[in-house]
């Protein structure tokens, strides 16, 4: 168990070395000729593509004309290269201190920008949502720039934190919306369950007042700004 821990630790440091470029060069062999930022930017390129389930250390090798052991010289293994490509794909945070009418147009902003690279890299959604993350430059500055904007709420630290984590469950989840999308399934389920509910609308009465009344019907207005409305009236109902 101890040996298990101070793998995971040893793992972790590795991480954050290479996240923050402070990996030590290598004493001897030959001269680099990669790095792991160009490992990375081929891995994303790969995910991007072709999704995260393509990704390994020898596919992104074959990009290089190299085995995967090779790699191994800048990236330690697989969990190493996550952590490299969600942070390169994720990039610098939106500029919005600079937004007029304080921190709710900065923070709707930001959230859009937020939603836009998810969009972008959908495969983040699957890198990031079953582990705890070493976090990187850029996933900080994004976190960074949530922060600043919700201080001009005046609310504690606590639930400035807990708004971020709110903003970010809300844009994951209209994230993951997307990324299950799709028209002619949708068509089946509607179709299929009206026909069930025809049948069985005694039973569920809400939900088949609900359907009439189109709940499940296509919106014109964005997905994203029903839940991100509400979450910033919350905000706005505790500075009040």
């Amino acid at each position: 168990m101890a040996a298990k821990k101070a793998g995971k630790q040893g793992a972790a440091k590795q991480s954050l070395a290479l996240l923050w470029g402070e990996q030590e060069p290598p004493s001897r062999g030959p001269k680099p000729s990669l790095t792991a930022g160009r490992i990375a930017q081929a891995a994303v390129e790969i995910a991007d593509g072709e999704g995260l389930d393509a990704v390994s250390l020898a596919r992104v090798g074959k990009e290089f004309g190299v085995t995967a052991m090779a790699l191994y010289r800048y990236v330690p293994g697989k969990a190493e290269l996550l952590d490299l490509m969600v942070d390169l794909a994720i990039g610098p945070p939106a500029p919005v201190a600079h937004i007029p009418g304080g921190w709710r147009p900065q923070l709707t902003e930001w959230t859009r920008q937020c939603l836009a690279v998810y969009r972008r890299h959908p495969w983040i959604l699957t890198a990031t949502g079953m582990r705890r993350q070493i976090m990187g430059p850029h996933q900080l500055g994004w976190l960074d720039s949530a922060l600043a904007a919700l201080a001009a709420t005046g609310l504690p630290a606590a639930q400035q934190h807990d708004t971020f984590l709110l903003l970010v469950g809300h844009i994951r989840n209209i994230a993951q919306q997307y990324v299950d999308y799709d028209e002619a399934a949708n068509e089946e389920w509607a179709q299929l369950t009206a026909e069930l509910l025809e049948r069985h609308k005694e039973r569920f009465p809400a939900l088949t007042a609900a359907i009439a009344a189109g709940a499940f019907a296509p919106q014109a207005v964005d997905p994203l700004d029903f839940g991100l409305e509400r979450i910033l009236d919350g905000v706005a109902a505790l500075t009040s």
